[in-house]
């Protein structure tokens, strides 16, 4: 049975050996991708440290047994996610690697939705962000299937991973997640205080079902709200602000480069 925890430092040790059982599969599938440590080993193991650290990271276990991973933000990184995509809420993932013992399991593509599902009940998000390995076309196709869209490719100047997709967190259902059941605690995104309360499920489905009978451009509010315009959640009812939504900016959505 699987089961979602945080990440502990005592998984450091596995998280590495996910990435290089990652590295070497992926070499036999004649990509690049993590041949070698980015920039360096010792970076490297720093940023996976610092997301266990920060509480961004999380394990699956199959009955004790660590079989996938994954790490999630509330922010991009600025280099490559412009100012204004990182006004909308959103979930940044990195690391999504499952143990080739459990590979064509989908428990990959049940991860993300996971995360998705969550980071939109508990804070609203929109999206969920991830850049992709630049080279690895094969990446690119698996995300492209399963609901993301391509965006663009950063030139961010020596950065191997600047392909960059969104999936709206919208077209997740609960039916997309039957094995993940665990509710996790997000990190919160900038302006959270710790008595803000989280989003309630029930409150934030009701937010958009009512958004959904209404004009498209309000749309965007739905989970926007309480960062950006004060829609206002309290666990014992909700409360809609009756201010007239902005137009929706038109969604940036560029053509994936085709191969020479």
């Amino acid at each position: 049975m699987l089961h979602v925890r945080p990440a502990t430092a005592a998984d450091m040790p596995t998280i590495i050996g996910f990435i290089d059982e990652a590295a070497g599969w992926l070499a036999l599938k004649g990509t690049d991708q993590w041949a070698s440590p980015w920039p360096s080993r010792p970076e490297r193991d720093e940023r996976v440290r610092r997301g266990i650290r920060d509480h961004c990271t999380w394990m699956v276990d199959d009955d004790g047994v660590p079989v996938a991973t994954i790490s999630c933000r509330p922010a991009g990184n600025p280099h490559l996610w412009q100012e204004p995509e990182q006004h909308e809420p959103a979930v940044y993932v990195s690391r999504l690697m499952v143990s080739r013992s459990h590979g064509g399991e989908g428990i990959g593509h049940e991860l993300f939705d996971w995360a998705g599902w969550w980071a939109a009940e508990q804070y609203g998000a929109e999206w969920i962000r991830i850049d992709v390995w630049t080279t690895n076309e094969m990446l690119h196709d698996y995300y492209a299937k399963r609901g993301f869209s391509f965006i663009r490719i950063c030139d961010y100047a020596g950065y191997p991973s600047a392909a960059l997709f969104q999936k709206p967190t919208n077209e997740i259902t609960a039916a997309d997640l039957p094995r993940l059941r665990e509710v996790p605690r997000l990190q919160r995104p900038a302006g959270w205080g710790p008595s803000t309360p989280l989003i309630g499920s029930a409150e934030l489905r009701s937010a958009r079902r009512w958004l959904r009978r209404h004009d498209r451009p309000a749309r965007r509010l739905a989970g926007v709200a309480a960062l950006h315009t004060g829609l206002a959640v309290a666990h014992g009812g909700l409360a809609m602000l009756h201010a007239v939504a902005r137009p929706a900016r038109a969604r940036r959505r560029g053509r994936r480069p085709k191969a020479p």
